[in-house]
């Protein structure tokens, strides 16, 4: 009870949405100490009677989860002090600092890890967080007049500097640099990825990025030192593997598979991993960890008893299945390290160290309280590990592999790499004696290979609303090549490159399987993101029918499967219709969702070759919501509105375009597209949609791509929105000449981000939105939304709301007074609050 007590008191805490003061935690954990000493002295004055024991067993698990609550908060208000302060925050600010880890390059900058030495700003020493995360960026950025400039809009109002290529880095090396910085800030969607928790983990308390353009001090390497042997080694390695495979893909794989370096392999074949569901395998995960401290276990425990001829004291001294054990854990623990010690690799190398150690002490306990122990040490390391995937994933897989497992009665079943020893199973007679171990062990992993999908299966819908369905066969055929011969022969490349080759062969032959797979129509299944209850009864589900009971049994774990297949988010009624203002950035991406129909308005920016809004926000959240486009309509061709189209219309292949963009545009290739004409107009489930802008003769004139913004309107007759792109003051004057009356709305997507060349006075007049939303990156370079525009809206009584404060936004036309916030909704004590000014 004592581990599930602790695990539950860091589970509750993490759910606080603000941290309580530090002294109250402290409180809270001594109070815990003191219990705990309090119920000891008490059983050794008496033995308590059997009810006495189930109150004990409460007592424990109460003590156990404040110790738990106190502990964690008081480490994350440790943490939390040492943050960025907001008035540094867009200030050239000269460090000196040592470069910590790898850096990780890539088409348009290098990013690294530094180490902060010593910090100044305008001669003052300031103090900066221990660790922060950098970007040097090749290529033109912006420069503003002042640190803290207004009024800065368009590129013809910003100026540009060349920066200064990036030098190579090399970890340990000390450097002094001009630096900005901001704090960690990511996007805020519904069931989207927690870059801010992931930052908290890393215990990165500001990212930011080198100054280095010709008004700026050139950044200058003051010394190398070898103070991080392990991370310099695994650079070389990773510039060896690329030096020696020419093929970048292949060469990106086994970069990920030797030194961790995920970064390196392209999204094309993330795309394949994830959809053949072998994405596990293709990075540093707990699998290849166990699976290595097997290898080595075995290795050691050879040599061990080989040992024994030359002098037997070391047998005798230590048994070789405990020096194996220890041996393996050891060398895991040095794998693990030089793969980067990522969170996975970490959680894997203590649930190992505790099974360890607890079988070396010649303790036996039940499956169940060896499972709660190697979840409650993770989570004592690491207690936001509670909120990762990965963390899930792993402990479900172990735990439903001892539940379903008819001999796991207690942990000494369960061997020193985390893996199960194989019970023999009752082998036909009419096979010879050679072929029935080998046989066995593949029906066994067979075996585990099923039990552990079907449990998986509704917890993957749960946590990625996605599943393969040609995963078990992909996995059949990975698992294996992957961690027996790829990772091995990849491996043993660091000692003679030659290997690497062979590495990239086999990484090819897999690759030419696994896209073969990923080709076909049915090869994954996305479903709507659905409640917690409905995950737990499937996991349970899915446990039920892989357990050796009788088949009437069995057969009742497929109802509580049904939950999470067949869920569906509730939509507006007809008549009605919703916006949803996906949190990307600076752009755009607004969701109009009817009783049956949905229409995106722009798919935001492109980050770089291998990033946009599209593969990272929209379609996660189109896969969560489980929405089917039927229309994509893009206002116009500047990247900040079309860059994550191709990932959108790759994944809706059934939705239209409606657009301004050019006959030549690239688009054009992927879905042909429809001009948008002011005087088109469509009906959906009582909604209709209008569109105001531009008219057919501009197409016909040189117009900047800002004045040929589609505008749209969305109205059900008692409640309209405005969508209007990036249109500025000559053709805000055109719309409201033509026709004001038309121009009124409940709300208002506010023009060109919040830029002093939109949004004028008598637009705004026009319009007359209660509420009006702002999509705009967090301290853009351009300093949208401009102050003299935020004060035109304050004057109007326009309620602002901004994606940097509100992320997500949503709105009803049944509630039209109301909007929801994802910022406020899903907060948390790590989720960044942007001050006021």
């Amino acid at each position: 009870m004592a581990f599930a007590g602790f695990i539950a008191g860091v589970a509750v805490q993490l759910q606080q949405p603000a941290l309580w003061p530090a002294g109250v935690y402290a409180a809270l954990a001594a109070l815990a100490v003191g219990m705990a000493l309090g119920w000891y002295a008490f059983r050794t004055l008496k033995k308590p009677s059997r009810p006495a024991a189930w109150a004990g067993q409460l007592a424990v698990f109460v003590m156990a989860a404040l110790l738990g609550f106190g502990l964690t908060g008081w480490r994350a208000g440790v943490f939390q002090a040492t943050g960025l302060n907001p008035a540094l925050e867009g200030r050239d600010i000269a460090v000196t600092g040592t470069v910590l880890a790898m850096p990780q390059i890539g088409d348009d900058a290098v990013r690294f890890r530094l180490g902060i030495d010593s910090a100044s700003l305008d001669g003052q020493a300031v103090t900066l967080p221990p660790q922060i995360m950098l970007g040097w960026y090749s290529g033109f950025m912006g420069r503003e007049s002042k640190a803290t400039s207004v009024e800065s809009s368009d590129a013809s109002e910003l100026a540009l500097d060349l920066q200064r290529k990036p030098q190579r880095l090399r970890a340990g090396e000390r450097w002094q640099m001009t630096v900005r910085l901001k704090a960690p800030h990511g996007n805020s969607n519904p069931h989207g990825f927690d870059y801010e928790l992931w930052l908290w983990e890393q215990s990165i308390q500001a990212t930011g990025y080198v100054r280095a353009g010709p008004h700026d001090a050139p950044p200058r390497k003051l010394s190398s030192q070898w103070r991080y042997p392990v991370e310099r080694a695994r650079q070389s390695v990773r510039e060896s593997i690329y030096e020696r495979v020419g093929n970048r893909q292949l060469a990106g794989v086994l970069a990920a598979l030797v030194v961790g370096d995920q970064n390196a392999i392209e999204r094309a074949d993330w795309d394949v991993f994830r959809a053949t569901g072998v994405a596990h395998l293709m990075s540093i995960s707990g699998l290849h960890i166990t699976m290595f401290a097997w290898v080595a276990s075995l290795l050691v425990a050879g040599l061990w008893r080989r040992s024994a001829r030359l002098t037997p004291r070391f047998c005798l001294a230590l048994p070789a299945s405990s020096a194996g054990a220890l041996g393996g854990l050891l060398l895991a623990t040095l794998y693990a390290l030089f793969s980067g010690w990522g969170v996975p690799a970490q959680r894997t190398i203590w649930m190992l160290a505790a099974v360890v150690l607890l079988r070396q002490s010649g303790r036996q306990w039940p499956w169940l309280q060896v499972w709660l122990m190697a979840m409650a040490v993770v989570v004592v390391l690491d207690p936001w590990a509670l909120m990762q995937a990965g963390f899930w994933l792993s402990f479900v897989a172990v735990g439903v592999l001892f539940a379903t497992d008819s001999g796991a009665a207690s942990a000494r079943q369960k061997s020193t790499s985390g893996l199960f020893d194989a019970q023999n199973e009752p082998a036909p007679r009419f096979l010879p004696g050679w072929l029935v171990k080998p046989l066995s062990g593949l029906l066994r992993s067979a075996r585990e290979q099923w039990v552990v999908t079907l449990a998986l299966t509704p917890l993957s819908l749960l946590l990625f609303n996605q599943v393969s369905l040609v995963g078990l066969l992909a996995n059949a055929v990975a698992i294996p090549w992957v961690t027996l011969l790829v990772t091995p022969l990849a491996m043993l490349g660091v000692v003679y490159a030659p290997f690497w080759d062979a590495a990239a062969w086999a990484v090819g032959l897999l690759a030419l399987f696994l896209n073969a797979l990923a080709g076909w129509s049915l090869a994954s299944v996305s479903v709507a993101a659905a409640p917690l209850w409905c995950a737990v009864a499937g996991v349970l589900g899915g446990g039920l029918i892989a357990l050796r009971l009788p088949l009437h049994w069995r057969v009742l774990g497929i109802p509580l499967l049904l939950p999470v297949l067949l869920w569906q988010p509730a939509r507006v009624a007809p008549g009605q219709f919703e916006l949803l203002a996906a949190d990307i950035g600076q752009g755009n991406a607004v969701l109009v969702r009817t009783a049956r129909h949905t229409l995106l308005y722009d798919a935001g920016p492109r980050f770089s070759r291998e990033s946009d809004a599209g593969n990272r926000v929209l379609v996660p959240l189109l896969r969560a919501l489980g929405e089917r486009i039927d229309m994509l309509v893009l206002s116009h061709r500047d990247s900040d509105h079309v860059g994550g189209a191709p990932a959108v219309l790759a994944m809706q292949p059934q939705a239209s375009l409606l657009s301004s963009i050019e006959d030549a545009h690239e688009l054009q290739a992927l879905r042909k597209s429809t001009r948008c004409i002011a005087g088109q107009r469509w009906a959906w489930d009582g909604v209709d949609f209008e569109v105001l802008h531009p008219a057919a003769a501009d197409y016909e004139t040189a117009a900047k791509s800002n004045a040929m913004s589609c505008v749209l309107r969305v109205s059900n007759g008692a409640r309209t929105a405005l969508l209007v792109g990036d249109i500025e003051a000559p053709q805000e004057r055109r719309l409201v000449a033509a026709n004001p009356s038309a121009l009124k709305a409940d709300i208002l997507l506010v023009p060109h981000h919040g830029s002093k060349t939109s949004s004028s006075a008598e637009f705004l007049d026009a319009v007359q939105p209660p509420l009006a939303l702002v999509q705009a990156g967090y301290r853009n370079r351009f300093n949208h939304p401009v102050a003299s525009v935020v004060a035109r809206y304050d004057e109007r009584g326009i309620r602002l709301v901004r994606s940097t404060r509100c992320g997500a936004a949503g709105w009803q036309s049944q509630n039209p007074a109301q909007i929801s916030c994802q910022r406020a909704t899903g907060q948390r004590y790590w989720h960044h609050r942007e001050s006021l000014e």
